[in-house]
């Protein structure tokens, strides 16, 4: 019977060691885990996978910028285009009322050519 309870007693021992190192062994592993630069060589494995799609996103965003403000421009030359043509209506009747005339002296011209 002594036998018996000093084995268990020894097999308690036993356990209690191995919880302890077996705890001491998973907080190293944790600490480990959780160092800077670990966590630095994450922060780089993340920026190293994510940036070329990144690079791809701003390469796309430069060119539809430069699409838009061709437009852009397209679109104010237009637009200043069709302000000079109200601006103008001005020129237009007087261009109107100078081929009136036009057609007045032609017409007169040739009256008057017919009678001779």
């Amino acid at each position: 019977m002594l036998c018996l309870t000093t084995c268990i007693m020894e097999d308690q021992e036993m356990q209690l060691k191995v919880r302890r190192v077996s705890d001491k062994f998973t907080e190293s592993m944790y600490v480990l885990a959780n160092e800077p630069s670990v966590a630095l060589y994450r922060l780089q494995e993340h920026v190293r996978r994510s940036l070329p799609e990144l690079v791809q996103h701003k390469t796309d965003m430069q060119s539809w910028e430069e699409q838009s403000q061709g437009a852009i421009y397209s679109v104010e030359y237009a637009c200043s285009a069709v302000k000079s043509m109200t601006n103008s209506s001005l020129y237009f009747k007087n261009i109107d009322g100078l081929l009136r005339q036009a057609i007045n002296m032609k017409e007169q011209i040739s009256n008057s050519q017919g009678r001779r």
